[in-house]
């Protein structure tokens, strides 16, 4: 069995990650790191940055994953952003932004990012939802879009925390099924 330290404290991504790469005899070994994410346009850029900050922190072989967030409507808005942007907006501001586009829709980004310390590969995949326009689901407090996006299914976010289930950009998890065939290939 093939093992891969998994920088992260995410219960979710670490749950993700054990789930999907089980199925490529990889085991997770997940480390919580304190790096500082670089702020950066694109969220390839801040996935790669993280993992080779990860690397030089842990002192071995890593991988990182990270979200970014798209809505057609608003330009792209808010991108590698996501986090500080949604800690920020409550679902009302959500609302507001979103009232005045027939566009609905929202697109994650789920990266991954492998570093060795020579080798650098980055993974992504991308899942399509939409925004709906009363809020639905527990309050988190941190993230308060997720009470309204739709990502698959009739569940918002919130809802499918709320009862339990992980609330994830896309059932199958592309993105670590093309990080599993990758590694597991090495």
């Amino acid at each position: 069995m093939k093992q891969v330290v998994f920088a992260t404290g995410n219960p979710r991504k670490i749950s993700e990650a054990n789930g999907s790469l089980a199925a490529y005899n990889i085991e997770v070994i997940a480390k919580k790191v304190e790096i500082d994410e670089i702020q950066h346009r694109d969220s390839i850029e801040v996935t790669k940055a993280k993992a080779i900050a990860a690397y030089e922190t842990l002192l071995r072989p890593v991988v990182v994953s990270d979200t970014s967030w798209s809505i057609p409507a608003l330009g792209g808005f808010p991108g590698a952003y996501m986090k500080d942007i949604a800690a920020w907006l409550k679902p009302e501001d959500w609302v507001a932004l979103m009232s005045r586009h027939d566009d609905a829709r929202i697109f994650c980004h789920e990266h991954v990012a492998y570093y060795d310390g020579v080798t650098l590969q980055h993974f992504q995949s991308d899942y399509e939802g939409h925004f709906i326009d009363t809020p639905r689901g527990r309050d988190h407090g941190e993230e308060s879009f997720e009470k309204l996006v739709i990502l698959y299914g009739d569940k918002t976010m919130a809802e499918q925390l709320g009862d339990g289930e992980i609330a994830s950009a896309g059932e199958d998890l592309q993105h670590w099924a093309q990080f599993g065939d990758w590694f597991s290939n090495r």
